[in-house]
């Protein structure tokens, strides 16, 4: 009866985002005081168990994604991103402008978040269309399949940041084997399954072209890579340099300081405030408003994390967590698999890659403890899995659709099937690096 009532919980919260839009944090909220009611906590402790699982995920959490939501916006408004991009056409010429825009993608999307990357990117991506005379499918899907693998498998985006945290990866590693993985899903996804797509009609809408910065505006090149790449610099750094044997134990407690995520993106943060803001001549109190405005762009994405960690308690509290991870364990199904499955047909009810992720983290979190699954890979496969079946539920989906002024069926062929495809890849990869780890 008990897995019974977590599965009715988990529907509720599918219907009730899906079927009548109501909003994805109250959702979280209803459903989990149902469930605290439904699987016997006592009714004076369920409150108390919402607000802690609220808590333990935004206490970790909180800092990552404002301070990164401000840096990304800082990197778009700087013109810094439109530098990079511009530098990797020149670098590539118009014989592989695809993979230009693939490694562009791949760059501008670890940083920023997707939708900044995707309104960011749709100008340039036109711009090439319309310059080399290119179909615009073939050139622009390559780049979204890049933001939109980032944004699954790489910290510190919001769900694998989540996720790391949830599962208690470390996010250093986490970052290396996600990008081990990203590449191979990247490339599949992008340049070669967009090679059978180029007879795709398509004209894109002239409105959603911006200006450019000019380029006198524009910073140089080495500061706009610098800036936007010392996130992951810094993570990788720490995190290669605390593995390695025969160390001074006050420079690996130092360099576990500068690595955690929180130190890194506060770094980073003022480095950019200083390299992208005041050294190109911008006020510190106009530096300051547009973090102000880059708040705004991740405040849903907080209370919604905020939600799928008051469920995940609950359930923890209830002690049916257990009990699933039993249930689970007599499927005999492969962890890595199972958190990819479930990830990908929560992703397919409710339409968000976030909420996929972070509702299976709660339901997979006991099976990966008690099969000693590597957390690490465990991030990966989820992450993989809450890209699947984007379709009408998801606004990625609308996003492409109207940006690139496709029909419905030829969305469904383009978009929905290229994140399908870095979903399965990513599985692939994750379960491939498993038998090596």
């Amino acid at each position: 009866m008990t897995i019974i009532i977590v599965l009715l919980c988990i529907i509720l919260l599918i219907v009730l985002i899906s079927a009548f839009k109501v909003n994805t944090f109250i959702s979280f909220l209803i459903v989990s005081i149902l469930a605290g009611i439904w699987l016997g906590i006592p009714i004076n402790k369920v409150s108390s168990s919402v607000e802690k699982g609220m808590g333990d995920v935004l206490g970790s959490l909180a800092v990552i994604l404002t301070v990164g939501a401000m840096m990304g916006k800082l990197v778009a408004q700087s013109g810094a991103a439109q530098k990079i991009a511009s530098s990797m056409m020149q670098l590539c010429g118009e014989k592989y402008i695809q993979w230009g825009v693939v490694a562009t993608g791949f760059l501008i999307g670890i940083p920023l978040f997707y939708g900044i990357g995707f309104v960011l990117m749709v100008p340039l991506i036109f711009s090439i269309v319309y310059k080399y005379k290119l179909p615009v499918i073939y050139i622009g899907l390559p780049m979204l399949a890049a933001l939109s693998v980032t944004h699954g498998f790489l910290p510190p985006h919001p769900s694998p940041s989540a996720l790391a945290i949830q599962f208690n990866a470390n996010m250093g590693l986490t970052l290396l084997y996600g990008l081990i993985v990203a590449i191979p899903a990247i490339v599949i996804g992008g340049p070669i399954f967009s090679r059978a797509l180029k007879g795709i009609p398509s004209k894109p809408l002239t409105a959603f072209v911006s200006a450019d910065l000019p380029e006198a505006e524009l910073p140089g090149a080495f500061n706009s890579f610098f800036t936007a790449l010392l996130p992951v610099l810094l993570l990788i750094g720490a995190t290669v340099f605390t593995l390695s044997p025969d160390q001074d134990p006050a420079l690996v407690h130092f360099f576990a300081f500068v690595g955690s995520p929180t130190i890194v993106m506060l770094i980073a943060l003022v480095v950019a405030t200083f390299s992208l803001g005041v050294f190109q001549g911008k006020k510190l109190v106009d530096i300051m408003n547009i973090y102000i405005e880059a708040i705004k762009d991740v405040a849903m994405i907080l209370l919604i994390i905020g939600g799928s960690g008051a469920l995940k308690q609950v359930l923890v509290d209830s002690g049916v967590n257990g009990q699933i991870a039993t249930l689970l364990k007599d499927m005999d199904m492969q962890p890595l698999f199972l958190g990819w499955l479930i990830a990908a047909i929560i992703r397919f009810c409710v339409g968000s890659a976030t909420v996929a992720g972070l509702t299976t983290a709660g339901i997979i979190l006991p099976l990966m403890v008690s099969a000693h699954v590597d957390p690490n890979l465990m991030v990966l496969a989820v992450g993989a899995g809450s890209l699947m079946f984007s379709h009408v539920n998801d606004a990625g989906f609308w996003m492409f659709k109207e940006y690139f002024n496709l029909s419905m069926i030829d969305t469904f062929k383009s978009w929905a099937a290229m994140e399908s495809i870095v979903g399965v890849v990513g599985l692939a990869g994750v379960l491939l690096l498993n038998q090596f780890i």
